[in-house]
């Protein structure tokens, strides 16, 4: 008689538990994970250097993750995106582009932060790390640093408010002219877009006369000969723009700002699927391709599996944190 009962049908629920059961290797054949898409959210607009970075990720791991389709969700400085893969379906196939700003500057910033980047994700590869670069538009009378703070105190002198372009509140290029504020002494007025192509598009225009930006942002306008690069927040020269001086050689030691981008799945996700990301998100950023393209667009491949970005993410936290409580920055939207 047992032969003849139905076969029991498994929730989906059910089906990632058993899942989560079998071996890593036979976990893609049983999900046929590549067979089904992967969303991939950014919290940016598009055209963006974290589009470039995932881009060249999703080409990189077509074949063994399956197709790649990226999401720019840029509401609420990229909360909305961290927001919409918190609570997705824990399976592997939305992830999220986590940046420093979203993941280790955001919970200093927001005294009611909607996520925990520590308890309601899981890290899986830190991907490229990058520095910022300061630009202004072809106008400003100034071709060094020096000659721009000459002139910038000489603007606030006479009642002028000079003002500055990052791509967020409360991201590394807002505090990176925070910093430069109080190192130099001057009093430029913080002007946040939401990402960085309207930034871009902003500073190239003259609508605003600096932006600080990633080193990649910043070598895709150099060529257009509407702006300038006078400095690069490394604690060296970028290879990048090897002719750019870093704020540290030209007097302002304590102005540096690096920052990076990783990938993170929700918290749920069955351990053998995130074996499966981790182990070809890893492939992907080491492989030489993906690398000498992360380089030409000013990004340094990083690929740090989740305890190394999990400790990156901590002492992060506090380095911005202490930032931030010197300026007395809270967020207010």
């Amino acid at each position: 008689m047992s032969e003849n009962l139905p076969t029991p049908r498994l929730n989906r629920r059910q089906t990632l538990g058993l899942l989560a059961s079998l071996p890593g290797a036979a976990l893609a054949q049983s999900a046929d994970f590549a067979a089904r898409p992967t969303r991939v959210l950014i919290g940016t607009p598009a055209g963006g250097t974290q589009d470039v970075l995932t881009r060249a990720v999703a080409q990189a791991v077509r074949g063994s993750l399956g197709p790649w389709v990226i999401e720019n969700k840029s509401g609420a400085a990229g909360r909305i995106a961290v927001e919409t893969v918190k609570n997705a379906e824990p399976d592997g196939h939305t992830l999220l582009l986590g940046t420093a700003g979203l993941m280790t500057m955001f919970p200093n910033a927001y005294p009611r932060l909607s996520y925990d980047p520590l308890k309601d994700f899981a890290p899986l590869v830190n991907a490229a790390s990058f520095e910022l670069a300061m630009v202004v538009h072809a106008s400003v009378p100034a071709n060094t640093l020096a000659e721009f703070v000459a002139w910038a105190r000489t603007q606030g002198q006479q009642g002028d408010a000079l003002s500055f372009a990052s791509y967020g509140a409360g991201t590394p290029s807002h505090f990176l002219g925070e910093m430069l504020n109080r190192a130099a002494g001057l009093r430029m007025v913080h002007v946040p877009y939401k990402g960085s192509t309207p930034a871009r598009q902003d500073v190239m225009g003259g609508t605003v006369p600096v932006y600080f930006d990633t080193v990649g942002g910043a070598l895709s306008m150099q060529a257009s000969g509407r702006i300038k690069v006078l400095a690069t927040s490394g604690p060296r020269r970028s290879p990048s723009l090897p002719a750019v001086p870093h704020f540290a050689e030209l007097g302002y030691p304590e102005v540096i700002a690096t920052a990076w981008f990783a990938y993170y799945a929700p918290v749920r996700t069955p351990p053998p699927v995130l074996d499966l990301l981790r182990r070809e998100l890893l492939r992907a950023v080491n492989s030489r391709e993906l690398r000498q393209q992360l380089l030409l667009n000013g990004m340094y491949p990083v690929g740090d599996g989740p305890e190394a970005l999990l400790q990156t993410m901590r002492d992060d936290t506090a380095r911005w944190g202490r930032i931030m409580k010197s300026v007395g920055f809270v967020a207010t939207d």
